[in-house]
């Protein structure tokens, strides 16, 4: 294909993936209220400080949703497009990969909803006194689940950038394997920053992390050039 073939592909898709987010982000507005109700399970009732906050939180929560929605098509043109570049044996690692990022990044937003969120609330509202109390308002809400959720839905793609540097020679297993002491240690520290103080706590948020980089081990060694060459 030429440049512009390319182009005009990538175009394409492109228009594909924004059409998806539109149509997703309809059918999202009519579920808003529901999808606020499900998000603001963590905190119980909330305040909107102007006359449109409530509208505009609408609006911010059918997008976010059409996007979730519709990334399984975004990464599947995305697939698409980058397909006919590969060679037969990165086709079919990426047969396996593509459906796997997308249940990874769900994982993650699940992760964050159900176990980060609530232990982040009870963290960041500790610091209320007689003399501050919280008012929480629905916009910056939705704002906060959203910026507790997406990087949790990203970090969970962990295991399938492990597999990739090492597939590609940019890292081996032995050099990810020679930080796993950081990586729980770290692990431990954000269970600990992020959860009340007991022990409990902690390990619900630490061993994901630690499991995550574990499986990104095991993906890599599956896939390494030398396990591919044997």
């Amino acid at each position: 294909m030429t440049l512009v073939e390319h182009l005009t592909e990538l175009r394409r898709r492109i228009i594909i993936c924004l059409i998806a987010i539109i149509g997703f982000s309809v059918i999202g507005y009519s579920l808003a209220e529901q999808i606020i109700e499900l998000m603001t399970v963590p905190i119980g009732e909330l305040v909107f400080l102007s006359p449109i906050e409530a509208f505009y939180t609408h609006i911010r929560v059918a997008i976010y949703a059409g996007f979730i929605m519709a990334l399984p098509i975004i990464v599947y043109q995305g697939w698409r497009f980058i397909l006919p570049a590969l060679k037969q044996d990165e086709r079919k690692l990426l047969y396996a990969l593509v459906p796997m990022s997308v249940v990874l990044f769900f994982l993650g937003l699940a992760f964050s909803f159900f176990i980060v969120i609530p232990f982040g609330i009870k963290f960041f509202l500790g610091f209320s006194s007689p003399s501050l109390r919280p008012m929480l308002s629905l916009d910056y809400y939705v704002k906060f689940v959203v910026t507790m959720t997406l990087p949790f839905g990203i970090l969970f793609e962990l295991p399938l950038v492990q597999g990739f540097l090492i597939r590609f020679g940019i890292v081996t297993v032995k050099q990810l394997a020679r930080m796993r002491k950081y990586v729980i240690v770290g692990a431990f520290v954000v269970g600990a920053v992020f959860t009340p103080p007991d022990v409990l706590s902690q390990v619900c948020l630490a061993v994901p992390l630690i499991v995550l980089y574990e499986l990104g081990l095991i993906m890599g060694r599956l896939i390494s050039p030398r396990a591919k060459s044997k």
